[in-house]
This record gives C-alpha cells, structure tokens and sequence, in this order.
C-alpha cells in the first residue's frame, strides 16, 4: 500500500505500519510501499514506538511522506 492511501484511509491519526519498500537518497531513507498494522491512539503512540523493531514504524498520518533521517554512529574513544 501506498502511503497516500494510508493517509486517506485513517486521516490525522497515528498508524503503526511495517516498511515493505524504500530506498536510501543522500542521508535519508524513503519509504515506497507499507503494510498497516493497526490504528494507534495518540496516548499509546510513544510506547508502541518504542516497541517497534525491524521494520515497523509509528507514524502520523498528517505527513505527506515518511522519510528517515539516516544518522551515522560515531564511536567515542577514551584516551587513558
């Protein structure tokens, strides 16, 4: 499913979805295609955010696209 349709079927409400597509511009990644999992009440959307592994993803419906932020690690080195 498009993200377009998503957002015409649950308008201005959190969904959680599974990423079935994206491709990767510059530093962020940009999501194509997306299988919804349930509607989220705006009181459980941090929680079931922080559940999320993988794939799967807590969004607000009222963002015209999902794209991600790609942030490197930067490992910190102690110099004894």
């Amino acid at each position: 499913m498009k993200w377009e349709e998503a957002r015409n079927l649950y308008p201005n409400q959190f969904i959680k979805l599974e990423v079935l597509k994206s491709h990767i511009e510059n530093d962020a990644e940009y999501v194509d295609d997306i299988a919804i999992i349930s509607p989220v009440s705006e009181q459980d959307a941090t929680r079931e955010l922080l559940k999320s592994k993988d794939n799967l993803l807590v969004f607000h419906t009222s963002k015209e696209n999902i794209i991600l932020k790609i942030r490197n690690r930067i490992a910190l080195r102690r110099i004894n």
